[in-house]
């Protein structure tokens, strides 16, 4: 049932396939960090469920094209808490918790929903940030148009640190320059 939502979701912000893009993206680091098969497993079908909370933003804000009011900014905000909401509700989804509460802390602590910083962000979310911040900044949006690849691993680069984790933002970085591109592409595609 959330994964329908999720899949919904994408449709009503036009974001269609991000949720997987998100996962492949992760997958990578998840790799590179030493986790095993299962803890894989549940990154692929947690990962898709990062934006569920947004079932309970307005679909109008989703899409705006200028800039936001802080109360809209707020509404907005509150994803991340109306998603683990959701999971919490289900035992079976538990493991996806991390992904859906924690996906917009800041490894400076400037985050959202809790002002979580450094490693007392779970090592789920600082990865799935990475992936979903790179994902939306290659993708054209209703109030901006999609970066490059290059210009969106440097704003990776630069968020080393301060947005995200830097020896996770170092992993994806290296992993994008060792092929990454053809790699995830297949990998959405299955």
């Amino acid at each position: 049932m959330l994964t329908s939502i999720a899949r919904a979701l994408e449709q009503r912000d036009q974001s269609l396939g991000h949720g997987a893009r998100v996962a492949a993206l992760a997958e990578p680091v998840a790799r590179e960090l030493g986790w095993d098969r299962e803890r894989i497993r549940s990154l692929r079908w947690a990962a898709p469920l990062h934006d569920v909370g947004k079932v309970k933003v307005r679909p109008q804000l989703l899409g705006k094209a200028g800039p936001l009011t802080l109360e809209e900014m707020a509404e907005i905000r509150s994803h991340p808490k109306a998603g683990a909401e959701l999971v919490v509700e289900m035992r079976r989804f538990h493991d996806a918790l991390p992904y859906v509460l924690f996906h917009h802390e800041r490894w400076d602590g400037g985050g959202y929903p809790a002002g979580l910083s450094g490693r007392r962000i779970p090592i789920e979310a600082r990865i799935l940030a990475i992936a979903d911040a790179f994902d939306a900044m290659i993708s054209p949006r209703p109030y901006r148009h999609a970066l490059t690849h290059e210009h969106a691993l440097a704003e990776v680069e630069d968020g080393a640190g301060t947005q995200f984790d830097p020896v996770a933002a170092e992993l994806f970085v290296a992993a994008w320059a060792e092929g990454w591109d053809t790699w995830q592409r297949s990998a959405v595609a299955s």
